[in-house]
């Protein structure tokens, strides 16, 4: 008989089963949202699932609302920089099925497990995810990790393999597969998938090329 005493597992909501899927987080974060719909149309059209939009994009929970009401079956989008339970509450009222922070804020974890959301909180440090997914986060955004790379991620994996990690912040096309190796269990993608679609002239063409090209290397490590 062990001589420590039962830890009762948190309740939490788990990832969904999109984000597990196809194991991409696409990041929309702009002066404001007034092309956030064309680029979300854009986006899921080559192949991505999950869509984060930012609350520091003017019109960003206005547009989750609207897109939240004519999306298909099997699409998931979330609100981003969540800070407060009241966030938590505008974002889920908008639609939201999931809220991401850039720190570990436990009222936003606690109000999104009210709401019944996922909740994404950003740490960087063991005690720092520790906290995160002892207060009951789906998984922890590993933020800002490419300043650290890959080798960072696995590092902190190592006395802590079961919480999933998904590495947000500084994350490029190229390095997807290098991440998803490392172990994280999806990667966030924000400016170097975008780009410049979220401007009035924005390549949509090429952010469709981008979005394929994203989707292929998580699939290429499954």
């Amino acid at each position: 008989m062990s001589d420590h005493p039962a830890t009762l597992e948190p309740a939490r909501v788990p990832m969904s089963e999109q984000l597990v899927t196809t194991r991409v987080v696409a990041i929309l974060r702009g002066e404001n949202a007034a092309r956030a719909e064309a680029v979300v149309d854009t986006l899921v059209d080559n192949g991505i699932r999950c869509l984060e939009l930012t609350l520091t994009t003017r019109g960003a929970l206005e547009t989750v609302e609207r897109l939240a009401a004519r999306m298909p079956d099997g699409i998931e989008l979330g609100m981003g920089t969540v800070l407060s339970a009241d966030d938590v509450d505008r974002a889920a009222d908008a639609g939201a099925c999931f809220v991401v922070s850039p720190t570990v804020a436990l009222p936003v974890i606690e109000a999104a497990l009210r709401r019944g959301i996922a909740s994404y909180p950003g740490a960087l440090t063991p005690t720092e995810i520790h906290t995160a997914w002892s207060a009951g986060a789906s998984a922890v955004k590993l933020f800002p990790a490419g300043s650290l790379g890959p080798g960072h991620l696995k590092a902190v994996r190592a006395p802590l393999p079961d919480i999933p990690l998904v590495p947000t912040g500084g994350i490029g096309i190229d390095t997807v597969g290098s991440w998803l190796d490392a172990g994280a269990h999806a990667v966030g993608l924000g400016g170097p998938l975008i780009g410049d679609a979220l401007a009035p002239d924005g390549d949509l063409s090429a952010l469709a090329l981008r979005a394929r090209a994203v989707c292929a290397a998580a699939a290429g490590q499954r």
